[in-house]
């Protein structure tokens, strides 16, 4: 969040300044947040729950829920990371030299692209 104090007049500041003070000593009242966690996880421990069962973030609670656990999706071959695809360009200069239309263009593209040729005129 970025405000532009530029923009603000005195009294706008004046009202931002006692926004961020009011704030800031809610903030100090609080405890720290590993103080509250372990606060609660003790209390679940107590009362012999797991934070998984009571927060819903377990395997268990789903099955005893009656909902089977979900299967990690199934990445294609092609947006698996490394993964060959065919070229989609090809330089008529060189045709050994391909592209595949991701990353970076290679040096011979951008330099034909620089000279003012469309990236269509290499498609094969």
């Amino acid at each position: 969040m970025s405000i532009n104090l530029e923009g603000l007049s005195a009294k706008e500041l004046q009202a931002l300044i006692a926004q961020a003070s009011k704030r800031k000593k809610t903030l100090a009242k609080r405890k720290p947040v590993a103080a509250v966690r372990k606060k609660i996880v003790s209390l679940a421990r107590a009362e012999g729950y797991s934070i998984d069962e009571l927060f819903g973030t377990g395997r268990m609670v789903r099955e005893k829920a009656g909902v089977p656990a979900k299967k990690p999706a199934a990445r294609k071959a092609s947006a698996a990371k490394g993964a060959k695809v065919p070229p989609k360009y090809r330089n008529p200069a060189d045709p050994s030299q391909t592209w595949a239309g991701r990353g970076m263009a290679p040096k011979w593209l951008a330099a034909e692209l620089a000279r003012g040729k469309k990236l269509e005129d290499f498609a094969i």
